[in-house]
C-alpha cells in the first residue's frame, strides 16, 4: 500500500498499531523512503486502508 504522510519513525508505530488492531499477528514492513507499507494479514485491503484512514493516513492499495 502507498501511504501518504508517513515520513517519520512515529508514523511507523502509528501505522503498525492501526493494522495490528485488526490483526494482532499481522506482519508489517514500512518503507519510509517511498511511503509504502507491506502487510501480511488476514484482513482485507479495504479494512486495512480504513484503519489507516482512522489513524490519519491516506492509504492506496498497490499490486505487486
Amino acid at each position: 500500500m502507498a501511504v501518504d504522510g508517513i515520513a517519520r519513525a512515529g508514523g511507523v508505530e502509528d501505522v503498525t498499531k492501526a493494522i495490528r488492531r485488526l490483526d494482532p499477528s499481522a506482519e508489517v514492513e514500512v518503507d519510509l523512503t517511498h511511503g509504502r507499507i507491506t502487510v501480511a494479514t488476514y484482513a482485507q485491503a479495504l479494512e486495512v486502508a480504513e484503519a489507516l484512514g482512522k489513524a490519519g493516513y491516506e492509504a492506496k492499495a498497490m499490486t505487486l
